[in-house]
């Protein structure tokens, strides 16, 4: 918990700090640099904070998926059991354990506290993979939790968006001062400014989505590693395997879509835009670590 506290610390200072020496070479006023600063931290940081901070709430909210607190069936006797073992040994606190309907194989886990999280499973899993490919995707998705995915992806995000506030407004000033020849307009700033900003945060967004999407596709194949270290890495390559029955599909609400463990459909740029790495290469990737 201190090492993620710390973690985030030190990127709100990396940020303010290389912030401060690209507006300083642009040549932006101190007072302006330390208002924007400010301005960027808020909205940049304060979006992906709270939406982690609600991950919980708003992933079983969007699923409609269901806690099990008392057991009903040797199924769900079977997930908590599974989920409690598999966390112990992954060295985090029990997950809640959650059901929701949907026809796909698919499970995800979220959450802003790694011994407070949540994993999920549809009932498309549980109808359709053996009980040892189900053992793999809930460790795929308790290493997600161990590994701090979530809170990584959260702060990785506010980075991002802290740049790309930042870097739009710089940028978008010195294209508006060279349109307009430098003129003095006392100090503020026309619609033209507005217009060139919120193209450059289109473009900046862009690139900084890539960004996201690189690290998120990382973070799968240290997913599939410690599924396969918790269950065993034959189970794990079965279980993705098994995952091409979705053959792409998805009914999870986009802000939940990215902590699922199916996806990885699309080829040339979309490829860059991609959340999860395609199922052959997670596979090759198990083997070749074999």
């Amino acid at each position: 918990m201190f090492g993620r506290i710390a973690l985030f610390l030190a990127t709100n200072l990396a940020v303010l700090f290389l912030a401060g020496i690209v507006m300083s070479l642009f040549g932006v006023h101190p007072g302006q640099m330390g208002s924007l600063l400010v301005f960027a931290a808020l909205f940049g940081f304060g979006g992906s904070l709270v939406s982690l901070l609600l991950s919980k709430w708003m992933a079983r909210r969007a699923t409609g998926a269901q806690v099990i607190v008392q057991p009903r069936n040797e199924t769900e006797r079977w997930l908590l059991a599974t989920v409690r073992r598999q966390a112990q040994a992954a060295g985090i606190g029990m997950p809640e354990v959650a059901v929701y309907d949907a026809p796909e194989i698919n499970a995800f886990a979220t959450g802003a506290n790694r011994n407070n999280a949540l994993v999920a499973v549809s009932t498309g899993l549980l109808r359709q993979m053996q009980a040892d490919e189900a053992e793999a995707v809930l460790g795929h998705e308790v290493a997600h939790v161990a590994n701090g995915d979530m809170v990584t992806m959260a702060l990785l995000q506010g980075v991002l968006n802290t740049f790309v506030i930042v870097l739009a407004r710089v940028v978008g000033g010195l294209v508006d001062g060279y349109l307009s020849g430098n003129r003095d307009n006392g100090g503020g700033r026309g619609l033209a400014y507005y217009a060139i900003v919120m193209v450059l945060e289109l473009a900046f967004g862009l690139f900084a989505t890539m960004i996201a999407m690189w690290f998120s596709r990382h973070r799968e194949f240290r997913a599939d590693a410690g599924g396969a270290r918790l269950a065993g890495r034959q189970k794990m390559i079965a279980a993705l395997e098994r995952l091409s029955l979705n053959q792409g599909r998805s009914t999870l609400p986009a802000q939940v879509e990215a902590f699922g463990i199916s996806g990885g459909i699309g080829q040339g740029l979309r490829r860059l835009f991609l959340s999860h790495p395609p199922l052959s290469e997670r596979i090759a990737a198990l083997r070749a670590a074999g």
